[in-house]
């Protein structure tokens, strides 16, 4: 039985909890956090603790933390002999060499902790800083997932600048979406089919490819329709992801 601990309680803390505990080999023996009030979902199934130094023995310590805080907790950890990973997209791996035995285990995926997620079908990147502990971390991660890949902090960055782009800037233009719909009095669930259709074109088509709109036609009278009719915070966005698709498929503006 592998045991760990989990350290921290967001989104990512919450979501890879449920996925351990779902495992019939993984036992999550504790969850720390230094606010009480955050542990209490926890607490009705695990041991808690708001003192780190009272963390139990374990195979695993979890960072599930705030990217600035990884590299002063792992210090305090530098005495367990169990394998410290942090699930951090944008750190890297020597946040964590303080300590003897480290590793990233990142699963690339957004969460909320009102919405479920099959974890069985979300990649896991990993790394270690020894080849003896990589397989260990690779063991634990493919006990919740079928899709385990060895991503170095080099290519982690990049993918987390990439994840930034295609998940955080997509649906901040959702809101944006919303937001016009909101202000013209109409249901923004009528853009729900065409959000859906867009995002399942890239399981066929290279999202190069798959581009459409007044952009790529280089349809001028449509878009200074469309410039004269946004706001201005809207204006510069439309103006800059307008010009950045020009570029990308070699049109001008």
């Amino acid at each position: 039985m592998i045991e760990m601990v989990i350290l921290g309680t967001g989104n990512i803390a919450f979501h890879l909890f449920n996925a351990f505990s779902e495992s019939e080999n993984i036992r999550v023996i504790q969850v720390y956090n230094h606010r009480q009030e955050s542990l209490k979902y926890f607490s009705n199934f695990t041991d808690t603790t708001t003192n780190i130094k009272n963390l139990k023995p374990a195979h695993f310590y979890l960072l599930a933390l705030k990217d600035d805080v990884i590299p002063e907790i792992a210090e305090k950890l530098k005495s367990y002999v169990g394998i410290i990973l942090h699930t951090s997209g944008a750190v890297g791996l020597n946040a964590l060499d303080s300590t003897t035995n480290f590793g990233v285990f990142y699963p690339l995926q957004t969460f909320s902790k009102n919405k479920a997620v099959d974890f069985s079908k979300i990649p896991v990147c990993i790394e270690a800083n020894s080849a003896e502990n990589l397989e260990k971390i690779r063991s634990l991660a493919s006990r919740i997932t079928i899709d385990v890949r060895e991503i170095d902090s080099e290519q982690r960055k990049a993918l987390h600048v990439a994840a930034v782009f295609v998940n955080n800037f997509s649906n901040h233009l959702y809101s944006i979406g919303a937001e016009i719909c909101a202000e013209n009095k109409i249901d923004f669930s009528i853009l729900k089919p065409l959000i859906a259709e867009t995002a399942s074109k890239i399981e066929s088509l290279n999202p190069l490819e798959a581009q459409t709109g007044p952009a790529l036609r280089n349809d001028q009278k449509t878009i200074e329709t469309h410039l004269a009719f946004l706001s201005k915070k809207h204006k510069d966005i439309y103006s800059l992801l307008t010009q950045s698709i020009q570029d990308l498929h070699g049109k001008k503006l």
